[in-house]
């Protein structure tokens, strides 16, 4: 932290670099200085308590991937993580990371907004403090980290019991980037959904929770009717930009099929862990 705090915005840290070197190459980021993480102890771990599931930022992904801990208490990160392009990125790549880099569309800025969870980042002359994931995420590639700070730490809800999950994607190719994808989370009580949450990620150009589309189905029965209708409110509050492989409308209809398949296999799971 202290080199950070010494080089500033000149400076760009180095995690796994499986997003940092590719732009190095095109030429899209030129720092005066490359700080390499990868000697740093401390940062590599997962640790449960009673209420989270804290994932050192230098845990490679991979690894949440293989974790027992995450697949039982963070089961919507444990979906994500296979669709992140191909294991040898996986092997290098970071939780940390990815998060930081703030991409649109990548799953771990997904899986956090829509699980509330918190982020944890360290000065050498401030200090450390928590961030929420809402606020975390700003922009294409830009998070609220300051130029000295560094994200040390994700902080995830243990899931509650009944929740089940799941996340879809439309990608071109496996380990492509995602044209649309779709985060859900489902807790069922009694026969009707008690909690819902949709985040999407290829929409904009930061991961989009939809409150009217979550509205929609509290207190609902988990049937098609009801994943349809969150799945054309979705749909219609989001604006995703004409791309090289699909036109905004072809994206907007993908919104609405995923969200509707998101919520079924999420509501199954739910419904079965009853």
């Amino acid at each position: 932290m202290t080199l950070l705090a010494e080089y500033g915005d000149d400076a760009t840290l180095l995690a796994g670099g499986q997003s940092l070197v590719p732009l190095l190459a095109l030429r899209l980021a030129y720092p005066s200085a490359l700080i390499d993480l990868s000697a740093v102890d401390g940062l590599d771990y997962i640790r449960r308590d009673n209420a989270h599931v804290a994932i050192g930022a230098m845990t490679r992904e991979r690894a949440a991937e293989r974790s027992d801990v995450v697949r039982e208490s963070v089961p919507l990160l444990a979906a994500a993580m296979p669709l992140i392009g191909h294991i040898a990125i996986r092997n290098r790549g970071t939780i940390g990371g990815s998060a930081a880099h703030s991409d649109p569309s990548a799953e771990i800025p997904a899986v956090a907004v829509a699980l509330d969870a918190e982020m944890v980042a360290r000065s050498s002359a401030r200090g450390q403090r928590t961030i929420s994931a809402a606020d975390f995420f700003q922009g294409f590639f830009t998070t609220s980290l300051e130029a000295d700070e560094a994200l040390v730490e994700l902080r995830f809800p243990v899931v509650q019991p009944g929740t089940g999950v799941a996340f879809e994607e439309a990608t071109r190719r496996h380990g492509d980037f995602a044209m649309v994808g779709a985060a859900a989370a489902v807790r069922t009580e009694g026969g009707r959904i008690a909690d819902g949450r949709v985040v999407l990620i290829g929409v904009s150009d930061t991961p989009v929770r939809h409150a009217e589309a979550e509205a929609v189905l509290t207190g609902a029965e988990p049937t098609t009717e009801a994943f349809e209708a969150s799945g054309a409110l979705a749909a219609d509050s989001v604006t995703p930009p004409s791309a090289l492989h699909g036109t905004s409308a072809y994206r907007k209809q993908l919104v609405r099929v995923l969200v509707r398949r998101a919520l079924a296999s999420a509501a199954q799971g739910s419904l079965e862990a009853r």
